[in-house]
C-alpha cells in the first residue's frame, strides 16, 4: 500500500491555527460524534490528522455513500470518452434489462436524471426495485412508479447510482472497479481499493468502497485542483464543475448541511462534499483551498461540512504558534477508544447462548465460548440452527462459523477469524465476560456480554446491510440489503 500521497506540512506554515483545528475537534465530543479518523488538508498539504485507536492509517474502511461521488467520477469519464452522454436512456443503454412493462416515464429516464437523482420516484426505490425483481435491479427499478414528472424534484434513491454503474460498465466494457483503479487510483498511487459486491459479483456502485482515509482526503484534493494530480488531468475539470455544482435543490433539514445537489455530490453553502451513512465526508471548500476527511460513527444527518465552517474556518489566515502546533499534534496523537477494563482471570473459560436482543449481531440460541490464551481470550460465535442450547465446549468448536476471534487484555488484538480483520479487547468484570469488537473496516462494533449462560452481542448501530456478524467479517462481502 502506498504511504504517502499528500506531502506533510505544519497548520502555521500553511497559514492556519492549531487551535482552530482542536475547535473541530472539541465538536466531536460536544456532540458525542464517535469520531474515527479526521484529516486536514491545507494548499495541498496534510496539516493534521489522527485516528481514534484501534482505527489506524494505513486501514481502509467502508465508505458507504460515498461511493456514489467515485462512480460520478466514472460516469464522466465515460461520457468525456464519448461513450455515453448525459441524454443517453437507461432503456437504450440497458435493453435487456426493461421490463416488458415498462411506463412511458421509465422509458425517458436519463443519465441526467440518475446523476442528479431526479427520476420521479417518490422516495428511496431501492428496497421495493429489490422486491419486485429479486434478480436483477435494474428490471426492478423500472417497475417501481414514478409519481412525479422526471427532472423536477430530487429524491434521495440509491438505486440510480446502481443503474449509473451498470451503464458505465456496458459502455466501457469495463468492470466499475477495474475502470477506476486504471483511470483514477492508480494513478494517484492509490492500490487498496476494495468494494463489497452484490451475489452476482457485481459492485454495488452506490455503496461498498473501502479506501483509506488519506485516499479519502486525496480525492477531495483531485476534485478541489479540477480533476488534475501532479501533471495529469485525470478527470475532465469541466466534469468536475458539472458534477459539483447543484442541479437541484435539497430541502433544508436539522443537523444537516445539504443545500443542493449535484451529480452525486452534495452542495454545502461553502463549498461541496461526499458524504456516506453514520458520517464519513470528505469536504471540500475552493475558496479556502481546503479539505477536510472525516470517518466516524455518527447517527446525525451530515453536519460535518457546516462544523468545519463555523470551528475550522475562522482559523484560516491565523497560523499560531510553533507550540500550538505541538500541543495540537500530541491531541491527535492520544485520540483513542477506551479499552475494556476487568482483570484478565487467566484460566477462567465461560460457555453461553446468545439470547434475543435488540439489534443483536447473532440469532438468538447461538451459541459462545470464551476461551483464554496469552494476553487475552479466543471467542468462538455462532449461530448454530436447529440443534438447541448446545454447552459443551468441543460442539461448540466444531460447529460456531466465527472460530479464532481474539480480543486482548489492556490491549487491542487483531485477529482474522473469516478473512476481514476484527479487532477487540476484553476483561472479565465481576462475574461477567465484556468484548468490544470492532469490525474494523466498517464504522460498526460490537458489545458481546457474558453473564452466567446467556449472552448479548449488541450492534454500536446495525449495518445497513444484514446484521449478522459473521457476514460481515467475511472477505470480500458479498450480500445486498435486506428485503422483507
Amino acid at each position: 500500500m502506498t504511504d504517502v500521497l499528500l506531502p506533510r506540512s505544519s497548520p502555521a506554515a500553511q497559514g492556519i491555527s492549531s487551535r482552530s483545528i482542536g475547535a473541530l475537534l472539541d465538536w466531536f465530543e460536544e456532540r458525542a460524534v464517535e469520531g474515527h479518523s479526521v484529516m486536514v488538508v491545507r494548499h495541498g498539504h496534510v496539516v493534521a490528522e489522527g485516528w481514534w485507536t484501534p482505527y489506524s492509517a494505513g486501514r481502509p474502511t467502508l465508505l458507504y455513500s460515498m461511493t456514489k461521488s467515485f462512480t460520478a467520477m466514472a460516469a464522466g469519464l465515460v461520457i468525456s470518452d464519448g461513450l455515453l452522454a448525459l441524454d443517453d436512456r437507461v432503456v437504450d443503454v440497458l435493453p435487456d434489462h426493461v421490463p416488458d412493462d415498462v411506463s412511458e416515464q421509465g422509458r425517458r429516464i436519463t443519465v441526467h436524471h440518475l446523476l442528479s437523482m431526479t427520476v420521479g420516484h417518490g422516495e428511496d426505490s431501492l428496497y421495493e426495485a429489490w422486491e419486485r425483481e429479486p434478480g436483477d435491479l435494474v428490471k426492478g427499478f423500472l417497475r417501481v412508479p414514478f409519481p412525479q414528472t422526471e427532472g423536477r424534484q430530487f429524491v434521495y434513491d440509491n438505486a440510480t447510482t446502481f443503474l449509473l454503474a451498470r451503464m458505465v460498465e456496458r459502455v466501457s466494457g469495463r468492470d466499475l472497479p477495474d475502470l477506476l483503479d486504471e483511470r483514477l487510483f492508480r494513478p494517484m498511487g492509490i492500490d487498496h481499493a476494495e468494494w463489497d459486491r452484490v451475489a452476482s459479483g457485481k459492485a454495488f456502485g452506490f455503496h461498498g468502497l473501502h479506501l483509506t482515509t488519506e485516499a479519502v482526503a486525496a480525492f477531495g484534493e483531485l476534485l478541489l485542483r479540477g480533476g488534475r494530480w501532479g501533471d495529469r488531468q485525470l478527470i475532465p475539470r469541466e466534469w468536475v464543475d458539472l458534477a459539483t455544482r447543484a442541479h437541484s435543490d435539497v430541502p433544508p433539514a436539522e443537523d444537516d448541511s445539504a443545500r443542493g445537489y449535484g451529480y452525486q455530490f452534495w452542495i454545502a453553502e461553502n463549498g461541496f462534499y461526499a458524504f456516506g451513512a453514520f458520517g464519513q465526508s470528505c469536504v471540500v471548500i475552493p475558496s479556502l483551498d481546503l479539505v477536510v476527511a472525516v470517518t466516524s460513527h455518527d447517527t446525525l444527518p451530515s453536519s460535518m461540512p457546516d462544523a468545519v465552517w463555523n470551528r475550522l474556518a475562522p482559523g484560516i489566515g491565523h497560523p499560531g504558534s510553533e507550540r500550538d502546533d505541538e500541543i495540537l499534534a500530541e491531541r491527535l496523537r492520544r485520540l483513542s477508544f477506551p479499552l475494556v477494563t476487568g482483570s484478565a482471570e487467566p484460566g477462567r473459560s465461560a460457555t453461553a447462548t446468545i439470547v434475543d436482543a435488540p439489534d443483536s449481531a447473532l440469532p438468538a440460541g447461538s451459541p459462545v465460548l470464551v476461551e483464554p490464551v496469552v494476553g487475552g481470550w479466543r471467542l468462538s460465535l455462532g449461530p448454530i440452527r436447529g440443534l438447541g442450547p448446545i454447552r459443551a465446549l468441543e460442539s461448540i468448536r466444531a460447529l460456531g462459523p466465527i472460530r479464532g476471534l481474539e480480543a486482548g487484555h489492556g490491549e487491542w488484538r487483531e485477529s482474522a477469524p473469516l478473512g476481514r480483520p476484527v479487532v477487540a479487547s476484553g476483561a472479565w468484570q465481576g462475574d461477567t465476560f465484556v468484548a468490544q469488537i470492532f469490525v474494523i473496516t466498517t464504522p460498526h462494533w460490537v458489545r458481546l456480554v457474558v453473564d452466567g449462560d446467556t449472552a448479548t452481542a449488541t450492534w454500536s448501530i446495525v449495518p445497513l446491510t444484514k446484521p449478522d456478524l459473521a457476514l460481515h467479517l467475511r472477505a470480500p462481502l458479498m450480500t445486498r440489503p435486506d428485503v422483507a
